[in-house]
């Protein structure tokens, strides 16, 4: 699918290359926008925060990388992508992670982090979880890591290595063993498709209907 191939100990560089991007625009959101633009900080997050996407993009394109999202997209495509939304949001958010959570309490603290920095700025939240993370991670995890390992290694070790590292990115037990199940499926649907933009719909819309929960479960009742 991809065109080009690159190793084990290069699709592990990579990521840790991203978290670096990661690392650096949470730096910027705590240590310099809250201080400068108190009122505007999530808002001058956004902006670091493509900046960083496209810089990566670039990156990745240097790398040999060079997606199209239009290549392998179709209607039924887009049905998989839609169905991949509503599977994962009822395999984890409805069951799972309930489980997990009760397995690894404590990463319930985490779980209200998240409820807290959602419900603070939800719209810039909403523009973050559903449509930059999808965007770039897909791009990372299926199109440059899952489709440059399966033609040196066998596509299952392709899908398990690249789905171990998306649910690494997550710092987070609950949220990693979540992750990995969705790595899976997302590394299935691109292998299904060939499309990094069935994938990024998939993904967009898992993370719409968990936000959308989220909103939900913290209303005021009337």
């Amino acid at each position: 699918m991809s065109g080009f191939s690159i190793s084990l100990s290069s699709s592990f560089l990579w990521t840790s290359v991203y978290l670096s991007f990661l690392f650096f625009y949470t730096f910027m959101e705590i240590a310099v926008w809250r201080r400068l633009l108190p009122k505007y900080s999530s808002t001058a997050s956004l902006f670091t925060i493509a900046f960083c996407i496209g810089f990566f993009l670039k990156l990745l394109k240097n790398a040999g990388y060079h997606p199209n999202l239009v290549s392998g997209f179709s209607l039924s495509g887009l049905f998989f992508a839609v169905c991949c939304s509503v599977f994962l949001f009822l395999l984890l958010d409805r069951g799972l992670d309930r489980v997990f959570e009760r397995l690894f309490p404590k990463s319930e603290q985490n779980y209200q982090e998240a409820v807290r920095r959602l419900t603070d700025a939800p719209v810039t939240s909403m523009i973050r979880l559903c449509l930059f993370a999808p965007f770039i991670e897909e791009h990372l995890m299926r199109g440059f890591l899952l489709g440059g390992l399966e033609p040196r290694y066998s596509t299952a070790c392709a899908l398990l290595i690249s789905s171990f590292l998306f649910a690494f990115l997550h710092f987070n037990m609950v949220q990693g063993l979540s992750a990995f199940l969705c790595g899976i499926v997302l590394g299935l649907l691109y292998l299904k498709t060939g499309s990094i933009l069935c994938c990024i719909i998939a993904h967009s819309g898992y993370n719409l209907l968990s936000c959308a929960m989220l909103m939900h479960s913290v209303s005021p009742s009337k």
